[in-house]
């Protein structure tokens, strides 16, 4: 059994199909995002080995607000997939998560969408495999995904530290 801990996290999901891995795909970070290629692009010629690296971020995130803005304005909107069911993640792991409800068929593999509370606050697409009605392994997510997942999961780990140590005392 992995180790998971609590976190409420939106999630909606579908069974994967080849329309999915297209979305899958879309979504991934370098694609759709010219400002995310442009700073990975200057990171590898080291054009950025000077810059603060939380303004940069920071910058980063304004230029897609504006981008965000402009769409906005301009009525252009991403369309994501319609998915069939919608959930809420109760716990997560390293490479596992489990919903709230016994929505999953056990071997069965899945794309789904969750709204992962980091900065910025953006939909992470995933592919899983359903361990049993609720438990699903995770098969493939984004590189950048990854990492902002996995922070998450460390800030919520050191947030129930500090929430035991001070019911301790």
């Amino acid at each position: 059994m992995p180790r998971l801990i609590p976190a409420y996290i939106e999630f909606e999901f579908s069974e994967y199909n080849d329309k999915l891995k297209e979305e899958f795909d879309k979504l991934g970070s370098e694609s759709d995002d010219p400002i995310g290629q442009y700073i990975k692009l200057a990171k590898a010629r080291g054009e950025t080995k000077e810059t603060d690296p939380v303004l940069l971020e920071l910058l980063i995130a304004l230029h897609r607000k504006v981008d965000e803005l402009t769409a906005y304005v301009k009525n252009e909107k991403k369309e994501l997939i319609k998915l069939d069911y919608k959930t809420e993640i109760e716990k997560i792991g390293f490479e596992y998560f489990e919903i709230k409800e016994n929505l999953f068929k056990p071997k069965m593999k899945y794309y789904g969408r969750m709204s992962l509370p980091v900065f910025p606050p953006r939909d992470v697409p995933v592919v899983f495999e359903a361990e049993n009605e609720k438990l699903a392994k995770i098969l493939l997510m984004h590189e950048r995904d990854v990492k902002d997942y996995n922070a998450f999961i460390m800030a919520r780990e050191r947030a129930i530290i500090r929430e035991m140590k001070g019911k301790n005392g």
